[in-house]
């Protein structure tokens, strides 16, 4: 499954904005300095973005959504917003950092990625990212397939790329990139509401309820639930099996 052709931007600032209330760590990672050049990668409705500017930074927010574009221009008017494929993006003057929180496990193939970004980088230049890592939402995605599978719309592959800290640091080493730090966690993640579970997979797979009747959706959706209730369930609450994968890494500086 690719990343949406567009995403719900109300959805995601009402429901899901632990996307970017749980960063902050990252950001401590990433430890912005005044007068650099930062690129935030799948920047959204702009929030880390805005973060990485309070720094005095000189910071421009890169997504592939307009609406979320929007959203973030909306709220952010002061910032530089740029629409763009993390596959395929390049800028005039490289940047001293490139950040990214949430985005690369929508992106595939990630071998494209990883040059574009090390291409972006200064010589020296790091990459700090978060994405979801290997195990990230088994239980949910498990339950999507078996579900799919008995309503007669099979998935043919994963719905997003989750990969090891192994798999991913070979591409970003074929790319140029030395990884310096990786870590791979689990973040068990609250989702809003008895209804917190149907919300997230409207937002993150509507691919897949996309060739649903509004009745098949429904039942798609009561089923995903009853599948995962006792495992992910708790106290009125929804809690997401989410695994993260934290690096940074560095593009070689020119012999």
């Amino acid at each position: 499954m690719s990343q949406p052709a567009d995403w719900n931007s109300n959805l995601y600032e009402a429901k899901h904005a632990f996307v970017w209330k749980a960063a902050d760590s990252l950001l401590e990672l990433l430890d912005a300095q005044p007068g650099e050049r930062i690129l935030d990668l799948g920047c959204g409705t702009g929030h880390l973005t805005e973060k990485i500017a309070t720094r005095g930074t000189d910071v421009i927010g890169l997504d592939h959504s307009q609406t979320m574009l929007d959203q973030a221009r909306a709220s952010f008017p002061h910032l530089r917003f740029e629409q763009g494929d993390a596959r395929d993006f390049s800028f005039d003057q490289p940047f001293d950092a490139v950040f990214s929180n949430a985005t690369l496990h929508w992106v595939k193939p990630p071998e494209q990625a990883a040059a574009c970004i090390a291409k972006a980088l200064r010589p020296g230049g790091r990459f700090v990212a978060e994405f979801g890592g290997r195990g990230n939402v088994r239980t949910i995605e498990s339950a999507i397939h078996s579900v799919a599978n008995r309503m007669g719309q099979p998935l043919t592959e994963s719905l997003w790329f989750y990969p090891s800290i192994a798999e991913y640091a070979a591409v970003l080493e074929q790319a140029g990139l030395e990884v310096t730090f990786a870590t791979l966690f689990d973040r068990p993640t609250p989702l809003s509401g008895e209804d917190g579970l149907r919300n997230w997979i409207r937002m993150f797979c509507g691919g897949v309820l996309g060739s649903l009747s509004p009745q098949q959706q429904n039942e798609f959706l009561s089923e995903v639930e009853a599948l995962t209730r006792t495992t992910l369930f708790r106290d009125g609450c929804w809690i997401a099996d989410y695994r993260r994968l934290r690096l940074i890494a560095v593009r070689a500086r020119d012999e």
